[in-house]
């Protein structure tokens, strides 16, 4: 070994320890080695950054935007609403769940698929009454298999692409890894589904939250045309079981009907009081097209609120003209206030969110109601639903006065909700997310999503491109808000893959790869390709098991190059080993994010993940490695 080659494995043996030591972030020891090869010479300064224009990189930073579109916009929740069975045993409706994640995630960050899912699973295991971590682990891994079918399913199968251009051979196409990943993928998800979920460890959840918000009263407005129109009460009732909501009451004119007749139908224009739980309540109003009543203000309804305030004003100014003056200044600029207020919501849609608050004992609030304090008005916000420590109540919304321990949904931009909270005396206690699907919305977020991959596939724009500019289209029509771009990229993957690029290519210009790959063949494979083959695939799978499944790729990517052309055989069997061998974290929680991310919800221990992902890694071997040699000839 000369000197270049012992510093290279020096410093790579050093990133994998910190790696799997954990103490420091991924990106962060990512940049750390790229500085060591910077410093010591392994990486040109000039090229030292190349690795952050690296076509692979860009790809994943868009696919993460792109994703975000079909999230925020409802489209999941729509496919989910219909694919899903709404009265299976538990077998089948596990089954249907983890394989609608797979096909999600072939498409769209494996990540974001298993958020959108997640409430879905842990209803879905409520109703069914088993543990929750008996739906979340079987949802995770196959969220993670499904990742295996396209190019952009998952970061490793970008990765491993990009070195064969690098190699002169040309990038992957979209659908290269379907034949052997899409047999993979329903293989192991049909496991896991129908037989893997029997063996997970039935663990009492922790929880993602750690508070229980208890069901929320909310107002329901029954729109022209909507599913609910011409329903009855009890129909309704019924639709609303899967979401575990019900109906309190009905108002209609301006009129409360307590209790309603359940034969009594809804009309367009009712309002219905709904109790719900917050993680349930979007698919309880989803499921019939219905809306957020107080949601709906309109600027009419603002106009009529502050005609009344100055009609007010100038009434009571009969005493003195000097004092009406002032007061109707006053309501004036009030108005004026409201009016930039609104406007300035407006122009900010992208910057809407739902926020959990709690009233506290001392708070301005107490006695008062929503029409009191003028809180459209004031502060621009929307109260969309109380939770009172399940306690119910006869009044409208806008009519309940406040009570200590009060929890308040309310909706508008962070400024004005931060600014009520602070003026008013309420904690803030989580942030929600609540996506009434939006029927243009998700349509134009999935035809943009449908056309990036149709355009990259059939070779008419680079996959970089194509999805380029199908993040630009998404901001132009605002299925992704402009100020909503960033937020959706994971940085830290990106500033991983960035900064490993260079060091891999460092490794393979110094021909450390190549004294690797010498190395595994003579002392392991004896020059057998096929057990090179195994070999390769094994090691990436228990490495990606110990650190990010990026990191894991772009670390064997010149390690399979090297021994494919040691054995002068075909790169590309090898090449897809690593993509498959990355996507297969299924042993430890820090392998892979989705594993981390159901440890709390499922409750489980750091030992429970094995039971089922050991028997899934030795079926992904057995079933891989044909399918390579079968569609990838060595």
């Amino acid at each position: 070994m000369n000197p270049e080659q012992i510093t290279i494995i020096i410093i790579l043996i050093s990133t994998v320890l910190m790696f799997l030591w954990g103490r420091w972030r991924h990106d962060m020891v990512a940049a750390g080695s790229l500085l060591a090869c910077i410093l010591t010479g392994l990486v040109p300064t000039d090229v030292a950054f190349d690795g952050f224009s690296h076509p692979a990189v860009v790809t994943v930073a868009c696919v993460l935007v792109l994703s975000k579109g079909l999230q925020s916009s409802g489209a999941v929740d729509v496919l989910t609403r219909k694919l899903l069975p709404s009265n299976a045993g538990p077998t089948l409706s596990i089954a249907a769940l983890t394989f609608l994640g797979a096909v999600l995630s072939a498409f769209m960050n494996n990540v974001g698929a298993l958020a959108l899912l997640m409430p879905v699973a842990v209803q879905m295991a409520r109703r069914k009454q088993i543990p929750t971590g008996k739906v979340l682990m079987p949802l995770s891994f196959g969220t993670i298999l499904g990742g295996m079918t396209t190019l952009i399913g998952t970061p490793p199968n970008l990765i491993v692409s990009g070195f064969r251009e690098a190699s002169g051979e040309g990038m992957f196409g979209m659908f290269d890894f379907t034949p052997v990943g899409l047999v993979v993928a329903a293989v192991g998800v049909s496991f896991v589904a129908l037989i893997g979920w029997r063996i997970v460890p039935g663990r009492k959840q922790g929880g993602a939250d750690s508070f229980d918000s208890g069901a929320y009263i909310t107002e329901a407005l029954v729109p022209a045309g909507c599913k609910a129109e011409g329903m009855t009460l009890r129909e309704i009732e019924q639709a609303l079981v899967e979401a575990d909501a019900q109906v309190l009451g009905l108002v209609r004119n301006a009129v409360r009907v307590s209790p309603p007749s359940p034969r009594r139908r809804a009309k367009a224009g009712d309002i219905l009081m709904l109790e719900a739980e917050a993680e349930t309540l979007s698919s309880a109003l989803s499921s019939l097209g219905l809306k957020l009543e107080e949601a709906k203000a309109t600027r009419d309804e603002k106009e009529k609120e502050k005609e009344k305030a100055r009609e007010d004003n100038k009434n009571d100014s009969g005493e003195a003209v000097a004092a009406a003056q002032t007061t109707e200044t006053a309501s004036a600029s009030k108005a004026d206030k409201s009016d930039k207020a609104d406007e300035s919501s407006s122009d900010a849609n992208d910057e809407v969110l739902l926020m959990e608050l709690v009233v506290l004992p001392s708070s301005g609030l107490l006695g008062r109601t929503a029409t009191g304090i003028q809180l459209r008005t004031s502060y621009g916000i929307n109260l969309l639903a109380i939770s009172r420590q399940g306690k119910r109540s006869v009044k409208r919304l806008r009519a309940q006065a406040f009570r200590a321990g009060d929890l308040l949904m309310m909706q508008g931009g962070p400024e004005a909700i931060a600014e009520f909270a602070s003026s008013t005396g309420c904690v803030p206690l989580a942030e929600r997310e609540l996506r009434i699907p939006d029927k243009r919305m998700a349509l134009l977020a999935t035809v943009i999503m449908a056309a990036s991959v149709m355009a990259a596939a059939l070779g008419l724009l680079p996959a970089a491109v194509s999805f380029a500019a199908g993040v630009l289209l998404s901001m132009v029509v605002r299925t992704v808000p402009p100020r909503s771009v960033y937020s959706a990229i994971d940085w830290p993957v990106i500033v991983l893959l960035g900064a490993l690029i260079p060091v891999a290519q460092a490794m393979e210009s110094s021909g450390t790869a190549e004294l690797i790959a010498n190395l595994l063949l003579n002392g392991l494979a004896q020059g057998h390709a096929t057990i090179a083959l195994v070999l390769i695939l094994v090691v990436t799978m228990n490495l990606s098991d110990l650190m990010n499944n990026a990191a894991t790729a772009a670390v064997m990517s010149p390690i399979a190059i090297g021994t494919a052309n040691q054995l002068g055989v075909s790169m590309d069997p090898f090449l897809m080993a690593v993509a498959i061998g990355g996507s297969c974290a299924f042993l430890t929680p820090i392998g892979h994010q989705n594993n981390t991310l159901i440890l709390g919800p499922g409750g489980f221990r750091f030992s429970d993940y094995w039971r089922l992902g050991l028997p899934l890694d030795i079926l992904v071997i057995l079933v891989t490695v044909p399918m390579l040699l079968w569609v990838w000839p060595l």
